[in-house]
């Protein structure tokens, strides 16, 4: 098969590779689409995560083309995508390979159905969306007067979209990049901000928005910064979910700002237990996700759609194609 193969920190390759075998419980995926996400980059760039080769990919979306031992033969040739943790801890896209290659390995038992006819290309963004779900169930929003998301990115637009199907009244979206932020105003943000246009500090900035205060808080950023801004801009008794990675930033702010505004921080780490929502949510067009997808590109331009993931601030969501 074809695969895009993480070589070397900061290379990648078009390689033929082995075609893998399913084994017992395990299904083969030919793989239709595979979302390319900030952590991809971060993985090609070299971390201690993964070893080299690697073949990335953790957004995708396929059809089953074959299965092993004790697995119901009626998932043959149907779309689907999958929760990426595996029974060893390993996921899909990691420690294991994904949808960077032609096909790939997953547990049948992590399998959600798609409809026959629901665009493989959206189906990409289940997975992020996934990520969102979870942790608006972990923010528990209950003042749906207001909400603020830090970040422009995928993550920050698919959480404006599940609070705003939530039934927060008003919602701000702060970030870097004036397309993005266009596109946040496009799908119901009642207010943007760019910091690069602030004039101010980022707390007062964020204080002057017409939907300030905010009892809801999302930081999807990863932005010291940007955490730092959140928690001066929560409203007493607020909550903050915090679904950026910050790397080897550490925290450095007055304690007492927790205590004297009875503010809540909630940690939320990837999708456990929210695949099902979410997959409901994407097949049943609750929301727009269609519009997130900036361009799709074969598999076979791998080179050029990195480029584009890298240098382009405005682009929201590349999404890689295989064919049969």
């Amino acid at each position: 098969m074809k695969a895009i193969v993480n070589t070397a920190p900061g290379c990648v390759d078009w390689k033929d590779v082995p075609t893998p075998e399913p084994a017992p419980g395990q299904v083969r995926i030919r793989t239709a689409a595979c979302g390319i996400c900030a952590t991809d980059l971060e993985m090609i760039a070299g971390w201690q995560r993964t070893s080299f080769p690697a073949i990335p990919g953790h957004e995708w979306s396929g059809i089953v083309d074959a299965f092993g031992p004790g697995v119901d033969p009626k998932w043959l040739g149907k779309s689907c995508v999958a929760d990426n943790v595996l029974g060893d801890g390993g996921e899909v896209g990691f420690e294991h390979s994904g949808g960077y290659g032609q096909y790939l390995l997953t547990e049948a038992r992590n399998l959600y159905l798609l409809p026959p006819d629901f665009p493989l290309s959206t189906a990409a963004l289940i997975e992020p969306l996934a990520v969102c779900v979870r942790a608006l169930n972990r923010l528990r929003p209950q003042n749906l007067e207001s909400a603020l998301v830090l970040g422009d990115g995928v993550i920050g637009l698919l959480m404006l979209l599940l609070l705003k199907a939530h039934g927060i009244r008003h919602i701000a979206v702060v970030g870097g990049r004036p397309g993005r932020l266009a596109m946040a105003r496009q799908l119901g943000a009642s207010d943007i901000l760019n910091y690069h246009d602030a004039g101010t500090d980022l707390p007062t900035a964020v204080r002057r928005l017409p939907s300030a205060p905010f009892p809801n808080i999302a930081e999807a950023s990863g932005s010291s910064a940007a955490m730092h801004a959140s928690l001066e801009v929560a409203s007493k008794g607020g909550r903050i979910v915090v679904i950026g990675d910050y790397g080897p930033g550490r925290a450095d702010f007055p304690w007492n700002r927790i205590l004297h505004n009875e503010l809540e921080i909630i940690g939320s780490n990837a999708s456990a237990g929210a695949w099902p929502e979410a997959v409901r949510l994407a097949t049943t067009h609750a929301l727009p996700l269609d519009l997130l997808v900036s361009q799709c590109l074969p598999a076979a331009s791998y080179a050029q759609a990195l480029d584009l993931a890298r240098r382009s601030r405005d682009i929201v969501k590349i999404v890689l194609t295989w064919k049969d």
